[in-house]
């Protein structure tokens, strides 16, 4: 059989220099070894100036630089953070005026009473739902149920509802909780509810119009506080739809009052990256002067990681 396929002639193909074509990874920007005894402020000068490394450090500089310069710096959350033992540095970086308000979707409420309550939080749902005692917990529903009826009473959003109460109570571990934290500094703690979502909803007390009534009552405060967030910065961690999807209304919501939003940072950390938070906190209200982050890993490394790389920008 003739061979009808010829194959190319490689003799003309076109070459250049090395020397002379655009890289985009060089030696300076490489890591170098970290030597025994350095400080931490050492260590993240360390990392490498390539992606993520490059990316933590941006970070780290945005936060510092509003909190230096008293610009909002809002932490947005998903119940897993709460899970994964980071009260005690969000609290700090409360107490620190770091961040100017914290806002959750419903779990974390749940997560954040029982770590005041009881300092034990996240039911073993695999073992619970078989035989339907899942999210049956009775102290549980009835305190933050009672937080609901109080904020209609009094007409509060759930957050402050729910630290006044845990204070009033003056729970053991109250020291731990966000919520009374937020209302002993006068910090705002939003929260954001969907109906149906949260094992307070399944009890017979629960009173939807009034929960609905409080989370709304927080839109509203979240919202005045996103009119301020210009040269700021919005964090969102863990919130894979809620937080990401208010974070979003709110932003066209003040910009068509008026508000000058142009100039702000948004910073989504998660261990893996989702839709909603790439779209809607990352790139689309960021897309002119601000910028997006995105950081991929867990919350018990990263959060404590970006907060020491802050407090020692702070008092350098």
């Amino acid at each position: 059989m003739s061979n009808t396929f010829k194959h190319l002639d490689y003799s003309k193909l076109k070459t250049y220099s090395i020397k002379d074509r655009h890289s985009k990874v060089d030696i300076k920007d490489f890591s170098t070894p970290w030597k025994k005894g350095g400080s931490f402020y050492a260590f993240l000068d360390t990392l490498p100036s390539i992606l993520a490394g490059n990316d933590l450090r941006s970070v780290i500089k945005a936060i510092s630089y509003a909190a230096k310069n008293k610009n909002q710096v809002c932490f947005a959350m998903g119940g897993h953070v709460i899970k994964t033992g980071m009260s005690p540095i969000i609290i700090d970086l409360m107490e620190k005026k770091v961040f100017t308000m914290l806002s959750m979707n419903g779990s974390g409420i749940i997560h954040d009473l029982e770590t005041a309550m009881t300092g034990k939080t996240s039911e073993d749902v695999a073992q619970s739902l078989g035989d339907g005692s899942f999210g049956m917990a009775q102290e549980t529903s009835a305190f933050l149920n009672q937080a609901i009826k109080n904020a209609k009473k009094h007409s509060l959003g759930l957050g402050k509802a729910v630290g006044d109460l845990i204070l009033k109570e003056n729970l053991k571990y109250k020291h731990l909780s966000l919520t009374a934290t937020g209302c002993t500094l006068d910090i705002p703690v939003t929260v954001h509810v969907a109906i149906g979502t949260d094992i307070i909803h399944m009890h017979p007390d629960f009173d939807a119009a009034a929960c609905g009534e409080a989370s709304h009552y927080d839109f509203k405060l979240f919202a005045s506080q996103i009119t301020h967030l210009e040269k700021g910065v919005f964090i969102n961690a863990g919130s894979a739809v809620i937080m990401p999807e208010v974070f979003l209304k709110a932003v066209t919501l003040v910009r068509n009052l008026g508000a000058t939003l142009d100039d702000f940072t948004t910073i989504n950390l998660d261990f893996i990256r989702h839709y909603r938070p790439m779209t809607n906190v990352v790139n689309r209200p960021t897309l002119g002067k601000g910028k997006g982050y995105s950081i991929v890993g867990h919350h018990e490394i990263l959060i404590p990681l970006i907060a020491a790389g802050v407090v020692e920008t702070l008092y350098l």
